[in-house]
């Protein structure tokens, strides 16, 4: 019988509701902070949590995405033209795209022994002995021979290399840069697609006779054809720069989608933004060789080009987000939740600084002595039951003497 009383009060127990008794405190100060508080944590929640980072939303950030880019016009260097057959890299277009703008060219290279690079210390000489046969530097042209020769028609010598000859140091010519591409442009096709709600758009809106025609600006933030000149611009470049020493550039386009709206209002945002290195340096820039290969009096030869240009890296970013029921309930059940830390602050506020004399705490706690707990004091126990039909509160005023 006795365990079956234990089991019956454990689920009595577990069945009772218990809500805590509730002091009233009339001091305007601690009235003041209080509600100075709970409006604080109201304005953040329904301002940043619900209305800018819109915690009522399911968010889709990892959506698919394809570009395909096109770079369009043509430029007179000399009496060469130059269209994009001669200035683009790669041809077929993607993510990343080029233009060449100014090149060093390095002509009539064929396979056999000349001197190495005289700005190269480890490779000056004197005599043979200077110059251990076999040895490739890693800095170098080519491998060496062991014989020590004068540089070109300078009286001066280098360790003599088996490679392409004449090497491009000392052979190579430069070519005036392509200014005039500051008005080519460039025309980037994206689509992208948010498999959570099953949503693909494109940045073409607009009808073909437009996308022909236009070109991107703030009047035309819709048109995606882009004037390299103006994407230097915005990237704070100066394109005689990049025309010198070449230059990565980064064009980011920015999907941030709300779908509670008409698919139609989601419209891509496009930034740009250097992203190589700008000190004085050989890697400051960007550049790259390739070589055109020939026949010449029965022996294979190569023109040499080292381009200096600007390469367009296309980057996306996607965001999207729409009403779902589970997010709202969470966040306005941990808005609700943080309403009681302007309780906690309170009584905080209140037993530190205003509750002097202990009048406060004495009624928000009730102490039972260590003899009163052993039974020590005679005491006349009671069992009490005290049901009560509304909110038990205890008043206190601010004529409290403190």
């Amino acid at each position: 019988m006795g365990f079956q009383n234990i089991l019956t009060e454990c689920f009595l127990g577990f069945c009772n509701y218990e809500t805590p008794m509730k002091i009233v405190v009339k001091n305007t100060t601690l009235g003041i902070i209080y509600r100075g508080v709970q409006l604080l944590v109201i304005t953040y929640f329904l301002w940043y949590v619900f209305i800018s980072q819109k915690a009522y939303q399911e968010i889709e950030t990892r959506p698919q995405s394809s570009v395909y880019t096109e770079m369009r016009g043509v430029g007179l260097l000399e009496d060469t033209v130059k269209d994009e057959v001669e200035y683009v890299r790669p041809s077929e277009g993607g993510d990343v795209i080029s233009a060449i703008l100014r090149r060093e060219v390095t002509h009539n290279q064929v396979q056999g022994v000349c001197a190495e690079d005289i700005t190269l210390a480890s490779a000056r000489c004197n005599k043979d002995s200077d110059c251990v046969a076999g040895v490739l530097d890693f800095d170098g042209n080519g491998q060496r021979t062991g014989r020590c020769v004068p540089y070109y028609n300078e009286s001066r010598k280098t360790c003599e290399i088996k490679s392409w000859c004449p090497i491009e140091k000392f052979a190579a010519v430069r070519e005036p840069p392509l200014l005039v591409a500051e008005n080519f442009t460039i025309f980037i096709k994206n689509s992208i697609h948010f498999p959570k709600f099953d949503v693909l758009r494109t940045n073409l809106i607009k009808k073909r006779r437009y996308l022909n025609r236009c070109t991107y600006s703030e009047k035309h933030s819709d048109c995606p054809n882009f004037r390299l000149g103006y994407i230097a611009d915005q990237a704070r470049v100066k394109f005689s720069d990049l025309c010198e020493m070449g230059g990565i550039i980064g064009v980011f386009i920015n999907w941030k989608c709300d779908f509670d709206l008409a698919p139609k209002e989601c419209k891509p945002v496009y930034t740009f933004r250097r992203l190589s290195v700008v000190k004085n340096s050989p890697d400051s820039g960007y550049n790259y060789m390739y070589a055109k290969f020939y026949s010449r009096d029965g022996q294979e030869s190569r023109t040499l080009i080292r381009a200096y240009g600007m390469r367009l890296d296309i980057i996306v970013h996607g965001e999207a987000g729409k009403f779902a029921i589970i997010p709202t309930i969470i966040n306005m059940v941990a808005a609700v939740s943080s309403v009681g830390i302007c309780s906690m602050i309170c009584d905080w506020v209140l037993l530190t600084f205003i509750d002097k004399n202990e009048v406060y705490s004495q009624k928000m706690f009730d102490e039972i002595s260590q003899d009163r707990a052993e039974g020590t004091i005679p005491t006349t126990v009671t069992e009490l039951t005290i049901t009560s039909y509304g909110s038990t509160h205890s008043d206190l005023s601010e004529g409290v003497a403190l």
